[in-house]
């Protein structure tokens, strides 16, 4: 059965975190996108070795531009992860062919989106006192797996 999920990274970084992203979009049978320009080129060994050999199980598509993927994808309802968010992944009642948003490692999401998605900003809890964030990877897989948890097995 194929999850109905959009996993969206815009302009990712780090090659080895888009692999792990890769991998476990193939584990839950969901789609990637990625919204370019990426820092790293898809032929990667970093890729190629957080990705295993599930690459090439992945269902990928890289868009030009977050307008591009809009215009192509047409997801019904978009989440964006974010340290700014006011509510958490865990308030968010998700339905089939939502997008879940991802900034990249270092900047986050681009700035205008924190005023042109405010009402779609969520966070993942962090009660530690020392960090502001996690891993992209471990962010995107938590966020997924509730996701699925919700909607993937009905």
């Amino acid at each position: 059965m194929t999850t109905p999920l959009h996993l969206v990274l815009v302009k990712p970084q780090i090659p080895h975190n888009t692999g792990a992203i890769g991998r476990l979009c193939v584990g839950l049978d969901c789609t990637l996108h990625l919204i370019r320009p990426l820092g790293f080129h898809l032929s990667d060994e970093y890729i190629r070795r957080a990705g295993l050999d599930y690459w090439q199980h992945l269902r990928l598509t890289v868009h030009d531009s977050w307008s591009a993927f809009l215009a192509a994808v047409q997801p019904p309802r978009l989440f964006f992860l974010s340290t700014h968010g006011t509510r958490t992944l865990f308030d968010c009642s998700f339905q089939p062919y939502d997008a879940l948003v991802f900034g990249n490692e270092g900047s986050g999401l681009p700035p205008h989106f924190y005023d042109d998605y405010r009402d779609r900003l969520v966070t993942l809890p962090m009660p530690g006192p020392h960090a502001r964030s996690i891993n992209l990877a471990n962010a995107a897989a938590a966020a997924a797996y509730e996701f699925y948890r919700q909607v993937g097995r009905a």
